[in-house]
């Protein structure tokens, strides 16, 4: 099965309970509180977005966290590498040259297409999409035929 980490899908609860008070600085404890996570989890995980840069802290008083940028500005794709590294189905799709048998296989093409593909879409979900609670509307069928591998 594929799918996110447990750790993954808190950070983007965390994110999107930060992107619906945009102004506000967010104490970790408040979060923890508001999303009903425990409090270490959601400590961990405000470390690893204020590392990956979309949060910036602030210690005092007025301290907390907030968005390192406008929440139409940071994507799915972005939560997740913070949090997994990057968006790719195998590794001959994430880097090249990682994989010995990528000259003999013959499915690493193909593969590198549907990476980008699930990237592409990954990117045009946005924080605010995820934040929102009215249904995202996707694309039915992603047009795989027309991505272009040199332009990723």
């Amino acid at each position: 099965m594929l799918k996110l980490s447990r750790l993954t899908d808190y950070a983007a609860v965390v994110m999107a309970q930060i992107a619906r008070h945009p102004q506000a600085s967010h104490a970790a404890a408040d979060l923890a509180e508001a999303v009903q996570l425990p409090h270490p989890t959601v400590s961990k995980t405000l470390k690893m977005l204020v590392k990956a840069g979309l949060l910036e802290s602030q210690r005092g008083v007025q301290g907390g966290y907030r968005l390192a940028r406008p929440a139409s500005h940071i994507t799915a794709a972005d939560i997740i590498a913070a949090i997994e590294g990057p968006v790719a189905m195998t590794e001959c799709s994430q880097a090249e040259g990682e994989c010995d048998l990528a000259a003999t296989c013959g499915v690493a093409d193909n593969w590198q297409r549907v990476s980008l593909a699930i990237r592409t879409l990954l990117e045009s979900v946005t924080l605010a999409h995820l934040a929102d609670t009215t249904p995202i509307k996707l694309p039915v069928q992603l047009p795989i035929q027309s991505i272009s591998l040199a332009s990723a």
